[in-house]
């Protein structure tokens, strides 16, 4: 075929080039179907060059599914192997794992459903010889078929096919039970099986109002085309994650509600490595899977731990903050002092916030869940954990500030500025931008969980990279401070501020590497098959972090001790006036008189 040629149109759409149209076609879409029954109709094979040179964006995928809709609906006549080889060709081009993040940004999320709704139904006119036929054999889809009728022993279709090019593959069998196939007539009949091994990954289910969270497909998307006599078959999955968390449920896709129905399905064996399922079939339900609950480490003893823990750091918290109120003005005679303490105030501030949040999130887990409310919680207590950390930072930049700056001082209001854009503008400007990007995909939460996405987007580099950097640069400054401070100061003007870092710097080495370790061990967790171990110890150094605070940031401040010392004499001082003056002759007689 030339491409040169005048008489052929080249359509983009939105940069997929096919030359295959007439010059006069007004619908360029809808005219494919007449540009292939023209110029290739016997293999269907002239649009798959045109297809896998381009590009898969988003627009094109959307273009790519709109084209096999059409085939599907106008050239689905006496589908051939040829044909049908060539058809999936074309969809295996937007299958592939590298294109699958593409799909997010879809703006029709219908396109995934009528994706897998034109493979069946065009699969569906598949005409079977007399012998079983492997088909297609396609990296992420595959089809394979043969003839049954009432006198057929009991029937399977095998497939094993790889993710992400990986060597083992992913099992997924079809069963016919002989009962069933008793159902036929004699005449001679078909099966048809198609498998998908990342289509689940972008089907999106149409959700209706509290509806839930997204639920993870984790095996084999199974298609079957069988005679409408059948009506019941069974499958078995060999799950993707194999965690012995990750349990499953047999589900059906519902075509006319483009969403998992499973109460079609019945799960007839569970175990880490595979799923049995037996399923009703129907001509709105070809399609079958199972979905993975939610995995989360059910212990009592983690339940235990983080109930108490959690106690004990939001009293510790609210300890910290009515100590910081109470000697207040006995310990910001400086500047650097009085900017020390406003960020104690708003690391207890920030970090109990975020416990309140955590429980609320871990509550609304147990609970029917809303995904809307579910992206509120898990947004603020991404906010306020950042926080935490930025004020931190802040406290490092606090450092190197007294260490650096000598003859000339920054104005109080200019250093309390500073220290809130660093300490709440930053976090806002990672959370907001975190949110933006992945909840319009729905991959902003985890499965199950109302915390950052890592499965889909990665949504947890958002929180992991900041606070992990922080840490270090932390660190680099407690060693800054314990090379120049074996240093002569310059002055006795700077030895109070000198003493005042100190004091800082001794409380940012102890508590950086705590908060570092906590979030460290807690990234583990997130490992799929990690150690009970890892989570109690995740789960300790998360729940005491107010306690730490309290001890490190507060107590062993021998300033906030003396302080407190002070304030306490001074109230025993006043009750003791009191009474004095309640036991006094002259307090006696004013009374009588009264």
């Amino acid at each position: 075929m030339d491409s040169n040629s005048a008489s052929r149109l080249s359509v983009a759409a939105p940069s997929i080039t096919l030359h295959i149209l007439d010059y006069q076609a007004p619908e360029p879409i809808r005219s494919v179907a007449q540009g292939i029954q023209k110029n290739c109709p016997l293999d269907y094979a002239c649009i798959i060059n045109a297809v896998k040179s381009s590009e898969a964006t988003s627009g094109n995928i959307a273009f790519i599914v709109e084209l096999l809709k059409n085939i599907s609906t106008d050239l689905s006549d006496n589908v051939t192997r040829e044909k049908m080889k060539s058809y999936s060709k074309v969809a295996n081009h937007i299958l592939d794992p590298a294109v699958i993040p593409n799909w997010a940004f879809i703006p029709d999320k219908n396109v995934s459903s009528d994706l897998l709704q034109s493979v069946n139904w065009f699969a569906r006119q598949l005409h079977i010889q007399n012998e079983p036929e492997h088909i297609v054999d396609e990296f992420f889809i595959q089809t394979k078929g043969f003839p049954i009728n009432n006198n057929t022993s009991e029937r399977s279709l095998s497939f094993s096919m790889n993710l992400n090019n990986t060597v083992e593959g992913i099992l997924g069998i079809i069963e016919i039970p002989r009962q069933e196939l008793q159902k036929l007539p004699p005449n001679a009949s078909q099966a048809v099986g198609i498998a998908f091994p990342t289509l689940g990954a972008v089907l999106k289910e149409a959700h209706l109002e509290n509806a839930h969270l997204p639920r993870l497909v984790n095996g084999l998307v199974l298609s079957v085309i069988l005679p409408e006599r059948l009506e019941q078959i069974l499958f078995t999955f060999e799950k993707i994650s194999k965690s012995k968390n990750a349990r499953a449920q047999c589900v059906g896709w519902h075509s006319r509600k483009r969403r998992w129905d499973e109460n079609v399905c019945e799960t007839t064996l569970d175990t880490k490595h595979r799923v049995k399922c037996r399923c009703n079939y129907t001509n709105v339900m070809m399609s079958f899977s199972i979905l993975m609950s939610p995995i989360s480490v059910d212990n009592k003893v983690l339940d235990y731990i983080t109930c108490v823990g959690l106690s004990i750091s939001i009293l510790s918290l609210i300890l910290c903050l009515i100590i910081e109120a109470t000697v207040w003005s006995h310990v910001v005679m400086t500047d650097i002092a009085y900017m020390r303490h406003v960020c104690i105030v708003n690391i207890a501030v920030s970090l109990l916030t975020a416990n309140v949040w955590f429980i609320l999130g871990s509550n609304f887990n147990k609970k029917a869940q809303d995904y809307n409310w579910c992206v509120a919680v898990t947004f603020f207590s991404h906010f306020f954990y950042l926080c935490l950390f930025f004020w931190m930072l802040f406290k490092a930049l606090l450092i190197i500030y007294g260490l650096l700056v000598v003859f000339r001082r920054m104005m109080k209001s200019r250093m309390l500025a500073i220290g809130f854009a660093v300490g709440y503008g930053c976090p806002l400007v990672i959370a907001a931008t975190t949110v933006a990007i992945t909840a319009p995909g729905k991959g902003y939460v985890r499965h199950g969980a109302c915390w950052l996405n890592w499965d889909d987007t990665k949504a947890l580099l958002a929180f992991a990279i900041p606070a992990l950097v922080i840490v270090a640069v932390n660190l680099v400054v407690v060693l800054v401070v314990a090379v120049n401070t074996q240093r002569p100061s310059i002055g006795s003007s700077k030895s109070q501020d000198v003493a005042i870092i100190l004091r800082i710097s001794k409380n940012v080495a102890i508590l950086t590497p705590l908060l570092g370790l906590t979030w460290g061990f807690g990234i583990a967790t997130l490992i799929e098959g990690t150690s009970l171990i890892f989570h109690i110890i995740f789960a300790l150094l998360n729940a005491f972090q107010g306690l730490f605070i309290l001890l490190f940031g507060t107590i062993m401040d021998h300033k906030i001790r003396d302080a407190l010392r002070m304030r306490m004499s001074s109230l025993k001082g006043q009750s003791r006036v009191v009474e004095n003056a309640s036991l006094s002759p002259t307090y006696g007689s004013k009374l009588m008189n009264r």
